[in-house]
């Protein structure tokens, strides 16, 4: 398998040496047909290799192109991946652990897109971790701008799942893309709209009434567009406050979550601020979203954005894109230009 002259190696070492850009990685094989070998997987972490949650991404990516992959467990740190067609289908994916369900999809959706019949994917594992964006970034910040790109996804979460219990499930429906069009968001435009929720698992829900007490005091929004919401069949305790501030061109969502030995205060303190950095910066793109719009828009027809400094997350988007014969432009203050991938 790894003789394949065509085969792209990347070392999985090379910028913020975690998983995004296994995630990466695994979308652009998918939708160019090229396979890949990765080492040093997940280098730069605590416990390198695979974890639940990576292996889960692999194996989901390759039920959904009838892949091949050789080296793929729990703790790998060196895999090949070789794609094959598209298949679009109904599919089940559990993590097995509370790891982030939105992160699987960043490493299927984008071939779900170009995909020529709709699909309907369930994933059931974490939906609030302080490690991923929760459901509603994905749901309220990124799927409407991919809308706006031509992309035709509903989503919807069933069930939270926090650490360390997870059991949430979300369910993802996607039609094949009409018409693919140009994103170019460079600016936000007027405020239309700021709420915040804080859900509470098992736990009381004077918990999260102090929470957007906070976000009440720091962010401004009137307490008639903040909501207590109770988990419904709760599998295990959690919590998370989640904003979402709505602009005429951009919506951003911003969030925390909850832990043990961190004071309902507190937790609502670090979603406020990252709210109040986004306000101040002026910037239409936050940078968790630079990083998730990068490769769906390279699959559509590019775009073109303004945000503030990539984080490494994003910088190690740019060079895996760029190994897969991507086109990323990184201007000065903030502009990114992607352009169309070749296929």
């Amino acid at each position: 398998m790894t003789s394949d002259r065509s085969m792209i190696t990347i070392d999985g070492a090379k910028g913020e040496g975690g998983g995004q850009i296994l995630r990466s990685s695994l979308a652009l094989s998918m939708a160019t047909g090229r396979p890949f070998r990765m080492v040093n997987i997940r280098a730069g972490r605590e416990k390198p290799g695979l974890m639940r949650q990576h292996l889960t991404c692999v194996q989901a990516a390759a039920a959904i192109c009838s892949g091949k992959v050789e080296g793929a467990s729990v703790g790998a740190k060196d895999i090949s991946f070789i794609p094959g067609r598209i298949v679009p289908d109904s599919y089940h994916f559990p993590i097995g652990t509370a790891g982030s369900c939105t992160m699987v999809l960043q490493a299927i959706l984008p071939a779900l897109l170009i995909a020529n019949g709709p699909s309907s994917v369930t994933i059931e594992g974490g939906t609030h971790n302080s490690k991923a964006p929760p459901f509603e970034f994905f749901e309220r910040a990124l799927l409407p701008l991919l809308a706006r790109a031509g992309a035709r996804v509903r989503a919807r979460c069933e069930r939270l799942g926090f650490y360390p219990a997870g059991g949430g499930r979300i369910v993802v429906d996607v039609e094949p893309t009409g018409e693919r069009r140009y994103l170019e968001v460079l600016s936000r435009g007027n405020r239309t709209h700021s709420r915040a929720w804080a859900h509470v698992s098992r736990l009381p829900a004077s918990i999260a009434k102090r929470e957007l007490d906070v976000v009440i005091e720091r962010l401004g929004i009137a307490e008639t567009d903040t909501q207590v919401v109770g988990v419904k069949d709760p599998i295990g305790p959690g919590n998370a406050v989640v904003v979402e501030l709505g602009y005429e061109h951009v919506s951003e969502v911003f969030f925390a979550v909850g832990e043990i030995g961190k004071s309902a205060e507190l937790v609502a303190r670090e979603a406020s601020d990252e709210a109040r950095d986004y306000i101040a910066g002026e910037r239409p793109i936050g940078p968790h979203l630079a990083d998730q719009l990068m490769v769906p828009l390279a699959l559509l027809d590019g775009g073109r954005f303004l945000t503030g400094a990539l984080t490494d997350h994003s910088m190690t988007n740019v060079a895996t894109m760029e190994a897969f014969g991507g086109s990323v432009v990184v201007g000065p203050d903030g502009f990114v230009e992607i352009a169309r991938l070749a296929r």
